[in-house]
């Protein structure tokens, strides 16, 4: 069923990608929640843990399948010479089935836990792509708005140049203030460039993930969650082991590898029991009534066949090896759950000091802002002091470049706040449920 329902999902969202490529503009925004849809069903990672499932689902079919009938129509017609060294036979009919073994129930479990696994580990892959895919279009829209405001910056600093070239004709300031707004401009030149190539690449990241072309990402910001509160919460016991699917997917598989050693194990001591029909049409032209007393056309015979295991060293030697087998995919489960309790819990502290470093650059981007609009209402109204020294425009064209430059560092603070609050939610299975909450306002 899930994997249906993950097909007809595929194909839904297929043709939505379409009907959004013809009948929309190709600069129009693309949501988050579309972009990691569309990169679930479109990444190659995605489309192996699914076949990994119809695998899975084959083989646990296989398993319930040794106990049906299978019929196998054959025939051994032709020349002889001599006293017979085969049957006759115009036509035969065989059908056989398992019909009980006391190793069949274990890999029937076995094969059930497999496909456990593999759904697990579906679910997992689409984490892990959902992950990638709201990390980059994260970042494209903090790289997009950092652009954005750095554009402003840079005419804010090229107004300062010019305004220092003309103090410096004037002789009120000398030539290294000149420099120093030249510097400023290069600086937000050189880190608008930068950002522009990150933001080429995350495009073309997006465009692999979805599919969709380069031009087609304009993100949209209010489609963009807000962050969480995991900086204020404490780990509580193990919950990474009951909501990460990667764990859950080792530990199936281990319960899977187990099961099967199970079952090796009892086919060295316990008997089998097969049963088998078979019917054969004889024919005559070879003469072969000759050298039977009794010869006829139709054969019949049905039966149950037991196998008593005595000695088999190869059989012995599969059931060591699957026991290891088993053995080494519990250690790897733990491995896996250890590595990922202990990831979590340092994500949870280091949040504390990304929250607190991000509450420091929105509060001095906040203050940025409120020094800009006391310096613009001094300019037009005067300071209302007669010591105090004059503002100058000078003075206005760098208090709009700090104000640029500090939320741009605002920007960067807060995208690194969602970066590891997703890290810590991939860790703990939520990432799905993060991208398709509801967006702030």
């Amino acid at each position: 069923m899930k994997l249906r329902k993950w097909i007809c999902r595929a194909v839904g969202g297929y043709l939505s990608a379409a009907l959004l490529l013809i009948g929309a503009d190709a600069r129009a925004q693309v949501s988050l929640s579309t972009v990691v849809d569309l990169a679930e069903r479109n990444s190659p990672q995605v489309r192996a843990a699914v076949a990994e499932v119809q695998r899975a689902t084959a083989g646990l079919q296989e398993t319930k399948d040794a106990y049906i009938p299978s019929f196998v129509l054959g025939s051994s017609v032709g020349y002889t010479y001599g006293f017979p060294v085969g049957q006759p036979s115009v036509y035969n009919i065989n059908s056989s089935s398992l019909l009980y073994s006391f190793s069949q129930p274990d890999y029937i479990r076995a094969a059930r836990a497999a496909l456990k696994s593999a759904q697990l580990g579906l679910k997992d892959s689409e984490e892990q792509v959902a992950l990638d895919a709201a990390l980059a279009y994260v970042q494209l829209d903090s790289d997009t708005r950092q652009i954005a405001a750095l554009d402003e910056e840079r005419g804010y600093a090229q107004r300062l140049a010019s305004i220092e070239r003309e103090r410096l004709l004037a002789g009120v300031d000398g030539r290294m203030e000149v420099t120093r707004a030249e510097l400023t401009a290069a600086q937000v030149d050189e880190k608008r460039l930068r950002l522009e190539d990150d933001a080429n690449e995350l495009r073309q990241k997006l465009g692999h993930l979805t599919g969709l072309p380069l031009s087609s990402f304009v993100t949209d910001s209010k489609s963009i969650p807000g962050t969480s509160n995991f900086s204020q919460e404490e780990p509580v016991g193990d919950r990474e082991s009951l909501t990460n699917a990667g764990i859950q997917a080792a530990y199936a598989n281990a319960t899977s590898k187990r099961l099967l050693s199970w079952g090796n194990q009892k086919e060295n001591y316990r008997p089998r029991f097969a049963f088998g029909v078979e019917y054969n049409r004889y024919a005559k032209f070879n003469n072969y009534q000759e050298y039977y007393l009794r010869f006829q056309h139709n054969n019949f015979d049905v039966g149950v066949q037991i196998t008593f295991p005595i000695f088999d060293a190869t059989l012995r030697a599969k059931a060591r090896e699957s026991a290891a087998d088993a053995q080494r995919a519990t250690a790897q489960a733990d491995q896996t759950k250890f590595q990922t309790s202990e990831q979590v819990y340092s994500l949870r502290h280091s949040l504390r000091e990304i929250a607190a470093q991000q509450r420091v650059a929105q509060l001095r981007s906040e203050l940025a802002q409120e020094q800009l609009e006391a310096i613009q209402a001094q300019l037009q109204n005067g300071s209302g002091s007669a010591n105090a020294p004059p503002v100058t425009p000078k003075d206005e064209q760098q208090a709009r470049i700090q104000e640029r430059e500090r939320y741009v560092d605002a920007l960067d603070a807060t995208f690194q706040m969602v970066r590891a609050e997703l890290t810590l939610m991939r860790s703990l299975g939520s990432v799905q449920d993060w991208v398709h909450s509801p967006a702030h306002p």
